[in-house]
């Protein structure tokens, strides 16, 4: 299961570093307003970052989810904390987020396995 995490962010910085190679600057801009807007604000990192699982889960965006769960991961949220803002995500998008929810959980218990092997 650990090999879950890496593969996601060995792809996700692959296509990344490809996307900002073309140097298109609505990209470029796009990406750096999502960069910024995760950043301390009124709201602490902590918060901004659930509110992003929960908006990627109410949208349905898998790869968003698994961004959102290892920043949530990295920043010390407690797995009770990230399940339960999942179960509001779930009560907003309904029934369709649950598969959804079943990756979560498993990216979630990939994480915690990585913790004792590898730098998350």
């Amino acid at each position: 299961m650990a090999d879950l995490v890496q593969e996601f962010n060995d792809y996700r910085q692959k296509m990344n570093d490809k996307l900002l190679a073309d140097n298109n600057k609505i990209i470029k801009r796009i990406f750096n307003l999502d960069t910024n807007a995760y950043m301390e604000g009124a709201l602490d990192v902590k918060t901004k970052e659930l509110l992003g699982l929960v908006a990627s889960a109410v949208l349905r965006c898998d790869d968003c989810i698994k961004y959102h769960l290892e920043t949530c991961y990295k920043e010390g949220l407690s797995k009770e904390q990230v399940m339960e803002a999942l179960g509001i995500a779930t009560l907003v998008g309904g029934t369709i987020v649950i598969p959804h929810l079943r990756r979560a959980y498993e990216f979630w218990e990939a994480l915690e396995n990585n913790a004792g092997t590898t730098s998350v």
